[in-house]
């Protein structure tokens, strides 16, 4: 059975830093690189969090804000922008995403016609939200960085019980860190999710570099979505741990011959191979001439390349059998 293309997220999330212009140079770059989505992230700054709402460690190392919504009102993909967004995502010929975090944000997506929505970590325990995307019945991505089996239990059943069908559900793993560490990755969940909650299952992934998300798709992620910027430079919250244009084609690309190369379940001879049996394999030869009606045994006869004649895995049923003409030396024996 041919395994499904693996579904490569580009995450802009808000790397454009309020900037139209960057991201239309972040669309630019997804489609160069070859990802199948760009993604950014909708939200009113004074929905998503409260003016106590502190910052989070790695926030604090990356930007000059004092707060949450001092930040993320820096970071808001302006309503208006997104429809000029959208055009330009087809133009490019990518499929243009975002990830809303409130209800007025995710109405909005609505409204444009998004097919996908993408459910962050963060919302998983969010109950109006989950009930308002689950009576959309489009198709689901949730991610369930932070979570236990228990709370993705009761996630998916409020979007099922909302009115989304199961078959629409994927599931991301994902480690809630920026970036996250390796001790902390636990990529083997990947399979767990797919056992426990037979739904398609990939990895959101906040790791430096990108060999992580290669081995994610090595272990059957569906979906792969990572973080990208411009410039790990530029200030913001998540450059640091976002990948820049070079390494997001080396990722994309790596993921692609990953895909390749996982290939079918079956162990057969590949058509490659095919070519290389005579030569790589033996067969049973003449050791030394051999008389018409000599017994082959042991002493006159050899196992060597190439192996287009009697397989040595026959040796047992020759060996005492008279020869059924004269051989030459490192001639192949016939029967």
């Amino acid at each position: 059975m041919k395994r499904e293309k693996i579904i490569i997220i580009a995450e802009a999330g808000v790397n454009h830093n309020g900037e139209f212009q960057k991201a239309i140079e972040l669309i630019d770059v997804a489609s160069e690189c070859g990802a199948d989505y760009v993604k950014f992230q909708t939200f009113k700054a004074n929905q998503l969090a409260s003016e106590k709402a502190q910052l989070a460690s790695y926030q604090k190392k990356n930007i000059r804000e004092k707060s949450q919504v001092a930040m993320l009102k820096k970071l808001e993909l302006k309503f208006e922008w997104h429809q000029k967004l959208i055009e330009h995502a087809t133009k490019k010929t990518i499929n243009f995403m975002s990830t809303s975090f409130d209800l007025e944000s995710t109405n909005f997506l609505v409204k444009l016609g998004m097919e996908i929505f993408k459910i962050p970590s963060g919302e998983i325990t969010n109950l109006p939200y989950l009930r308002l995307i689950g009576g959309l019945n489009k198709k689901v991505i949730l991610s369930t960085g932070m979570a236990k089996l228990s709370e993705i239990e009761d996630a998916l059943e409020v979007l099922i019980n909302s009115g989304t069908a199961k078959e629409k559900i994927t599931l991301l793993h994902c480690t809630t860190e920026y970036p996250a560490p390796m001790n902390e990755v636990n990529l083997n969940v990947i399979n767990t999710l797919k056992k426990v909650f037979k739904v398609p299952v990939g990895y959101s992934d906040h790791t430096e570099g990108i060999s992580v998300s290669i081995a994610a798709a090595a272990l059957g992620a569906q979906v792969i979505e990572k973080h990208f910027t411009l410039d790990k430079n530029l200030q913001g919250p998540d450059h640091k741990a976002s990948l820049e244009p070079d390494e997001l084609m080396k990722m994309i690309k790596s993921i692609r011959e990953i895909e390749m190369a996982m290939g079918s379940k079956i162990k057969f001879p590949t058509p490659s191979e095919q070519q290389n049996l005579i030569i790589a394999r033996k067969s049973i030869i003449a050791k030394k001439n051999i008389k018409k009606g000599e017994k082959l045994t042991k002493e006159n006869l050899d196992i060597k390349r190439p192996g287009n004649g009697i397989s040595p895995m026959r040796i047992d049923n020759i060996l005492g059998r008279k020869a059924s003409r004269k051989f030459m030396k490192d001639e192949l024996i016939e029967i």
